[in-house]
């Protein structure tokens, strides 16, 4: 091939976890023939984080074989990527490998149903996804070697917008920023957050699929960069007890199907807000518990609700308040959104997305009336409703959810019940240095 010339496709679908799936092929043969669809083992939707099969999926088991399923690129979503050598990626739906429809339990597939009914009112949802993430000094390799204690920051300090602090830093930033916009995805800013070595990149607002498929080419993209230069980054929510926790802070609107004209903006309403608006804010603060297993998926992603941490604890909105658990931005304004901050860095943005426009929605249909916006510091709130504080908590919530059975599907419902229990059932049986620390002598 010519000098430049791609040579190497990655045609990926993203996994129940957030991640990057799928197959590196030659440029000729994926242009000749894998365009058009390749395939994968079913397993890969019906796994843990660790790879491992996980039994009492009725999606996919061993009793059923675990056959294939189609991966169907989505050309609209093809890049370069300009951190990998003559290396392009496209991101791809999964089909069913009988009927070639969505899978009901394909995030992304997920994310596109929730998209058709809003289509169907001719409603455009906009979305911004803000990560966080800490930067080490240290590889992957190093990290683990050291059992993930002591490991070296980027800065050994706060630096939360300190531009001299993050000049330190600025080599792999920098390299992240460039290489994520010449892959085509509108980095806005980077900044130093309130974590030692803690970063944020910012990136454009777009409809609600693009912003998606930007958030996952993103996360891959900063890992890939980060190692290349000798560097490890987490996503976990909370990665260290004594430490800030890494939020995905989500920002979301709703446009005419042109997206011209902002649904949520009355300038003669109060703060700006749109009946419409009103609705839609109620209902997600109506279901945020039954969500909440979709902005916090895991076990850690609890640990990062603390107060006094900029990681909310209470279901609330307020104007301009970092306090709370919805944010209202942009006030009297055509920009004016809400953002959600219960999310944190680890969630899965198509699952998460899909999740907030079923509220927002059900807040519509059931004309719900948006309660005055919380004063002062949400955290002392105590008659506030709580955000859901454990895992195991938030999945009986998501479980017992009439609107998201509706709006989802029960199957939808029953595979990510069964993978929130997974993970639930492998941490109550281990052995935990918290433990061991506690317990080895004093018990």
């Amino acid at each position: 091939m010519a000098d430049g010339a791609i040579d190497t496709v990655l045609a990926c679908f993203v996994d129940m976890q957030g991640r990057l799936i799928g197959k590196r092929f030659h440029a000729s043969y994926f242009v000749e023939s894998a365009y058009d669809e390749t395939h994968g083992c079913d397993y890969l939707l019906a796994n843990d984080i660790d790879m491992e099969p996980v039994p009492g999926y009725r999606a996919a088991s061993w009793k059923k074989g675990y056959g294939d399923f189609v991966i169907k690129p989505d050309l609209a979503t093809i890049r370069r990527i300009p951190w990998l050598e003559k290396t392009a990626l496209v991101l791809s739906d999964i089909l069913d490998h009988h009927h070639h429809e969505d899978l009901p339990h394909s995030p992304r597939g997920i994310l596109k149903r929730q998209l058709a009914r809003l289509e169907e009112r001719g409603y455009l949802a906009c979305f911004a996804s803000e990560l966080e993430f800490y930067l080490f000094d240290e590889t992957y390799e190093s990290a683990r070697g050291k059992h993930w204690k002591n490991m070296a920051t980027a800065s050994p300090y706060i630096q939360d917008y300190v531009i001299q602090m993050t000049s330190k830093e600025d080599a792999v930033m920098r390299a992240i920023r460039n290489g994520l916009f010449e892959a085509g995805i509108p980095v806005e800013n980077s900044k130093g957050e309130w974590g030692p070595g803690q970063e944020e990149i910012n990136v454009r607002y777009a409809e609600a699929l693009e912003m998606a498929d930007r958030h996952v080419v993103l996360k891959n993209g900063c890992k890939e960069i980060a190692t290349q230069m000798g560097k490890a980054i987490t996503f976990m929510a909370k990665y260290d007890y004594t430490l800030a926790g890494s939020s995905s802070h989500i920002h979301n609107s709703l446009w005419s199907a042109d997206g011209k004209t902002s649904l949520f903006y009355d300038p003669e309403a109060e703060y700006g807000m749109s009946a419409l608006m009103r609705s839609w804010v109620a209902g997600q603060l109506k279901y945020a518990g039954d969500i909440t297993l979709l902005l916090a998926p895991y076990i850690n992603s609890y640990k990062r609700f603390q107060a006094g941490t900029f990681a909310p604890t209470k279901i609330v909105w307020s104007r301009d308040n970092r306090t709370a658990g919805f944010r209202l931005c942009g006030e009297k304004s055509k920009a004016i959104r809400i953002e959600c901050r219960i999310g944190g860095a680890d969630l899965n943005p198509y699952l998460a997305f899909a999740g907030l426009i079923a509220a927002g929605l059900a807040g519509i249909d059931e004309k719900l009336e948006l309660e005055q916006p919380f004063e002062g510091d949400a955290y002392g709130g105590a008659q506030l409703t709580e955000i859901p504080k454990t895992l195991r908590e938030a999945t009986d919530m998501f479980a017992k959810s009439k609107m998201l059975k509706s709006a989802l599907g029960e199957e939808v419902i029953e595979h990510y019940v069964h993978t929130a229990r997974w993970e639930q059932f492998e941490y109550d049986r281990r052995v935990t240095d918290w433990e061991l620390h506690r317990g080895f002598e004093r018990y």
